[in-house]
């Protein structure tokens, strides 16, 4: 599924500082939150740049839940190649919304 990770220069410790997983957590909460009210106001409104903007949203939801699970739950599995294929999924919908969107 990932692969091995290999030694970092830059590795930080995560067990004598739960600050970077505070922030991941967050970040993933605000792009869930995000996700949650463009679906809610585009079941209202059904403007379908609405509908785009939401499955961005998702897929960058699932990329900062990746990003925490990739360098904290397990850190020894690089999953850095998952995570920017679901970004690049996600940004090419929205791409998608705004070059396609009909008036």
């Amino acid at each position: 599924m990932g692969i091995p990770r290999k030694a970092s220069p830059t590795h930080f410790d995560f067990a004598h500082n739960s600050m970077p997983q505070i922030v991941y957590l967050l970040c993933a909460l605000t792009s869930l939150a995000c996700a949650v009210l463009l679906v809610r106001a585009y079941r209202g409104s059904h403007v379908k740049l609405l509908l785009w903007s939401a499955i961005c949203f998702c897929a960058l939801t699932l990329t900062n839940v990746l990003l925490f699970v990739d360098l904290v739950v397990f850190p020894s599995i690089d999953l850095q190649p998952i995570r920017s294929s679901v970004t690049l999924l996600g940004l090419t919908a929205l791409l998608y919304g705004l070059i396609f969107n009909e008036k």
